[in-house]
This record gives C-alpha cells, structure tokens and sequence, in this order.
C-alpha cells in the first residue's frame, strides 16, 4: 500500500511583536542620548600610529589653538561643582538655572568676569559675539590654572579618584603655547597627561 503523503505548509511567523521592540528601543535611544556639542576650537591634531580610547568619566581635556586655550570637563556634575567653586573664588553667584545650562556646555574659553554672558547665549551667539577670547594663562591672572584646580577637587569630592587630564594642541600651533600649560599642569604635580591625536591609518 503506498505511503500517504504530508501536505506541506509555509510556516509563518508573526513579527509584530519584534517590530514593536525593536522602535521601542529605537526611541529609547534617541531620547536618552546626548547630542555631541559642536568643538568651539577648530583644532586640527597632529597624526599618530599609537592607539589608546579616551576614557569618558572624570577627564578635563585642554584645547590649544590660535593662541587660545579652550577647557572641556566632562560629566554634567563635576562641571556644576566646578562653576560652584569658581564662583565662590571670583565673587560670583549663579543662578541654579544658569548652573544646569553649564552642565551640558562643551568646552569654553572665555574670562570668568564673561562667563555669566556666555552661558546665557545661544550656541549660534555664542560664535558669533566674539566672546570666546580663551581662559586667561597670564601670571597675574591665571585663570586656567584655578580651572584645573577647582575641577580636580570636585572630581576629587564627588567621585574619589583623581582626574585626568587630555590636551588636545592643533599642529601648527607654537611650542610655547603649548608650554604654558604643560607648565600650569606641572606646578600642580600633574606630570602625566594624554595627547590627543588623530589616527594616520589602520595596520595593513
């Protein structure tokens, strides 16, 4: 007697509810991210074959060029800490709204007499009022220098670890630029720090 023979059928699934996680945790994504705040420095870095991940946590990155010094502290805390303690330093009082504004400023370079202003504009006018002179490196008023200090004790505060600190110099900017601040970092016994650099090309 021959064998009966199965009807084969297309097996289908249902991916409606793949669908629904899958924008889910797309939108998830875009609402809880941080949009990248534009570099108000244009720094073009030197090259390097040597490879090493910037860490994202408890970092101050230095930003040298055109004669100018630009200051980034990273993590929205330290930042608010940080504008606390200068206040405190130069006799100026900041408003819990101009506070959490400063929290997700990128790197600023500008007086702290100015900083108030500065943080008040837009983005837009911020570039274009010719504000962001660079922090101040002179002797007599050594404003990077407090800068550094300040953020390293409120790191030091908050998280218990010592900061980090990066520079990121243009190539074509003057040694002595660039020696000025290596020279504020060492009077404050910072004798180890990152350079930023660009990567000249993967290993064939």
């Amino acid at each position: 007697m021959p064998r009966a023979k199965v009807q084969r059928k297309s097996t289908s699934i249902d991916m409606t509810a793949m669908c629904d996680v899958s924008f889910l945790l797309l939108t998830f994504f875009i609402l809880t991210a941080t949009a990248r705040q534009p570099d108000p420095l244009d720094v073009t870095i030197p090259s390097s074959t040597y490879k090493l991940k910037v860490p994202d946590l408890d970092m101050g990155i230095l930003s040298i060029g055109k004669g100018k010094v630009f200051y980034e502290i990273v993590g929205n805390d330290i930042k608010m800490a940080t504008l606390d303690k200068m206040g405190e330093k130069y006799g100026i009082k900041f408003t819990p709204e101009e506070r959490k504004r400063f929290g997700v400023v990128g790197a600023f370079g500008v007086p702290v007499q100015s900083l108030k202003q500065y943080i008040n504009m837009n983005g837009d006018e911020r570039t274009k009022s010719g504000i962001e002179t660079g922090i101040p490196t002179d002797s007599t008023n050594n404003q990077l220098a407090e800068w550094v200090m300040q953020s390293r004790t409120a790191v030091a505060e908050l998280h218990a670890a010592p900061m980090r600190i990066s520079i990121k110099g243009d190539a074509k900017e003057e040694y002595p630029a660039v020696k000025k601040v290596i020279d504020i970092l060492q009077k404050q016994k910072i004798n180890k720090f990152s350079l930023i650099t660009s990567a000249e090309g993967d290993a064939q």
